[in-house]
């Protein structure tokens, strides 16, 4: 089921969806569905990601700034 949303976008925006959508042969409202989808899908992942980091940090499972460094500085190397 879809639903629909007016949005305000720039006369430039605009004009570059336009164009987009007749060279891709797809509708500026297909576009812009698929646009915002891919927007929430992604902000959704990132804001997930940084309350599960919060999380980590609330209960304890931190790593030390100094042993994240020494590790870094022993990439690449033997042994």
């Amino acid at each position: 089921m879809t639903e629909t949303l007016s949005i305000r976008i720039d006369s430039e925006t605009k004009q570059r969806l336009d164009a987009l959508s007749k060279r891709s042969k797809r509708s500026k409202s297909f576009l812009a569905a698929e646009a915002i989808a891919a927007y929430v899908e992604s902000e959704e992942w990132q804001l997930g990601e940084l309350q599960a980091g919060i999380a980590e940090l609330d209960a304890g499972q931190e790593i030390a700034h100094e042993k994240v460094s020494k590790w870094l500085k022993s990439l690449g190397k033997a042994g």
